[in-house]
């Protein structure tokens, strides 16, 4: 069975390098380039699935994370290593917490960055040599954080909240629930708020991390209570 990989990399001598990387490891994969987030997307939209993602986290047109927020977003499921420049633990972090399956930096040599491509490809997490994960104190998990967060929604903006994860518009969930646009739009606003998120595609992202049935039952469930 042919392996198939992506490669988001808006430089071509990295591109290469990274071919040449995967061929070392699979001779007969079938590799497919982007130089950007929206090639990467349109590649996503395909057919036939990748078996492995390799992102540059910088890309011309996005921002930080962005862009493996929103390819997260086209493919849940698809595991994504990022191979980076960047080497600040903090950063590697933030990738992993973003649904990253693994981490490395371009620095490191052909065949560790095979090693790496394989180790992912098995299911394992692949982070930099020496990683440290920043201190959090005794701060709440992520989870709990964001379930608090969530827990804070008003049972209109679950709904709300419920509908952008299934992709629909501000004029769709204003259909469906029988409100004008201006509300919805006010909804989201506030979701985006409380969750403490930039956009509607992260808000989706972060929630995914959450049994959002079983959030939307307990809300259901409160409605009962006397």
């Amino acid at each position: 069975m042919t392996v198939r990989f992506l490669i988001v990399d808006d430089h071509p001598l990295f591109r290469e390098a990274l071919q040449l990387a995967i061929q070392s490891a699979y001779p007969q994969a079938e590799i497919v380039e982007a130089s950007s987030i929206t090639a990467a997307q349109a590649a996503l939209a395909s057919e036939q699935p990748f078996d492995l993602l390799l992102l540059d986290l910088t890309m011309p047109g996005t921002k930080g994370f962005d862009g493996l927020i929103e390819l997260r977003a086209a493919r849940p499921k698809q595991p994504i290593l990022v191979v980076s420049a960047h080497e600040d633990p903090r950063i590697v972090h933030e990738a992993m917490t973003c649904g990253a399956a693994g981490y490395i930096s371009k620095s490191v040599k052909k065949r560790d960055l095979a090693d790496a491509i394989q180790d992912v490809m098995a299911g394992l997490v692949v982070l930099p040599k020496g990683y440290v994960q920043p201190a959090a104190g005794v701060a709440p998990s992520r989870e709990a954080e964001l379930a608090a967060r969530v827990s804070s929604l008003t049972r209109q903006q679950l709904r709300v909240l419920q509908m952008v994860r299934q992709g629909m518009l501000n004029k769709q969930i204003a259909h469906e629930l029988g409100v004008g646009e201006t509300t919805i739009k006010a909804h989201v606003s506030e979701i985006m708020r409380k969750l403490n998120v930039v956009s509607r595609t992260q808000a989706v992202i972060e929630v995914a991390r959450l049994d959002f049935d079983a959030v939307l039952s307990a809300a259901r469930n409160s409605d009962k209570t006397p």
